[in-house]
């Protein structure tokens, strides 16, 4: 990937004295990183020693507050930065996106005036969480096969599999969705578990065409502990997860965008054949190919724009933690929710047309498979599957038509409204 100095798609969207040094403190990691990131895609490596390179550097604790050794970044900030991740490797940002979605569960729960200085120091040391919700053949979020039973002696003991655990087999611990089924009552709750726990397996058995290096494979749990303090009700969960998650998606995108516009550039530059009915000799001479280029950077641009503002809504809920007023987190949860689905509609179809325009600007040569300009598509093709578009689209014009509220978690079957606590 070429590095596009000087020009407006590598400038943040938002400018901050921390996130211009948060920049320029992860700029050689993302270049290191960036080195390699063609040859493991195309030999299917996972980005191992890059993501512990991430963890060495700090990069987990972003959002950990100051006092307790972290960045302090707000979420706009730290969306800046899975951008420029991506554009350095797509994988690693979803990758992580498990680790940043429980490590802000911890962070709301402090503001709200639950001490996690255990969980701070262990992200400021390197440690991250891995994503542990998904089921195979599950067909609601109600319906889990993953139990969690209490013991004797206090502790629990945790049984099941799961599917999509993206980033566990990168992570010391496993943000696991499970039924507790304790005598007379089930509840749905969360286990944070040590996956360095004998009984924790993790295997790379992710079959997609695309995002290979997020590490989203199978989790098996067999007998494993899991301390009493590790056990958190689900209805606890800080209220914007579901947007979170989003948000991280839309970043990937983002970054995926940049990316396939750096290549682009790239290779236009140094393509020294053009076509006998061309309109230039050279063909970063070709208007056509220059009006195509322009269209693939914009797109670039117009997405990490919606990216951040998606972002500066979910900061708005994340600072009513510990405020008590459920009425204004309810509202800035929707809001959240809708800005977030209405930029997934058009930023997935900004990028899926940038990514397979590009090959408008290059002949035949530019499908050669050393090259993998296809995985900026079949990257964005696989994060924009995730969650449909078209379903999105539905939520927020029947947000806008009806006053329908959004749903708050993606699964197959209902949900319902959400409690803010």
């Amino acid at each position: 990937m070429t590095t596009l100095d000087n020009t407006f798609l590598t400038r943040p969207t938002i400018r901050t004295e921390r996130l211009d040094k948060l920049r320029a403190r992860f700029a050689p990691v993302f270049e290191e990183i960036a080195a390699g990131a063609l040859e493991r895609e195309l030999s299917g490596e996972l980005p191992t020693e890059a993501v512990d390179r991430l963890k060495r550097a700090g990069f987990g604790a972003v959002r950990v507050p100051e006092e307790f050794g972290g960045a302090g970044a707000t979420l706009p900030e730290l969306t800046q930065l899975w951008i420029d991740l991506v554009a350095a490797d797509a994988n690693l940002a979803q990758a992580l996106r498990g680790h940043f979605a429980f490590a802000e569960d911890r962070l709301w729960h402090h503001r709200a005036g639950t001490s996690q200085e255990i969980w701070f120091e262990r992200f400021v040391s390197g440690e991250i969480a891995g994503n542990a919700w998904s089921e195979v053949g599950s067909t609601t979020i109600d319906t889990q096969q993953t139990v969690l039973t209490k013991r004797s002696d206090g502790t629990y003991v945790l049984n099941g599999s799961k599917y999509y655990t993206t980033g566990t087999i990168f992570a010391e611990w496993a943000d696991v969705y499970a039924l507790l089924d304790e005598p007379g009552e089930k509840q749905f709750v969360i286990a944070i578990t040590d996956a360095r726990e004998n009984g924790v397996t993790t295997t790379d058995d992710w079959a997609g065409f695309g995002q290979l290096g997020t590490g989203s494979g199978t989790t098996t749990f067999e007998n494993v502990t899991v301390r009493a303090e590790n056990v958190l009700p689900f209805g606890e969960r800080y209220p914007y997860q579901t947007a979170l998650y989003q948000l991280n998606l839309l970043a990937t995108l983002a970054g995926i965008a940049r990316a396939a516009t750096a290549d682009t550039v790239e290779a236009v530059r140094a393509r020294e054949r053009n076509y006998s009915h061309a309109n230039a000799a050279r063909v970063r001479d070709d208007p056509q190919v220059l009006a195509r280029v322009g269209e693939i950077a914009s797109a670039a641009y117009v997405v990490e724009a919606a990216t951040i503002r998606t972002a500066t809504a979910l900061q708005e809920n994340a600072d009513l933690a510990g405020s008590g007023d459920r009425e204004a987190i309810a509202a800035a949860n929707e809001l959240a929710e809708l800005e977030s689905s209405a930029a997934q509609v058009v930023v997935t179809e900004q990028v899926l047309t940038a990514v397979t325009n590009l090959f408008d600007t290059l002949g035949a040569s530019g499908t050669e498979r050393e090259r993998g300009l296809d995985r900026h598509w079949r990257n964005a093709r696989t994060v924009s599957s995730h969650n449909p578009r078209i379903l999105k689209a539905k939520v927020v014009g029947a947000h806008l038509v009806n006053g329908t509220p959004p749903p708050y978690a993606w699964a197959i079957g209902t949900t319902s409204r959400p409690t803010a606590s």
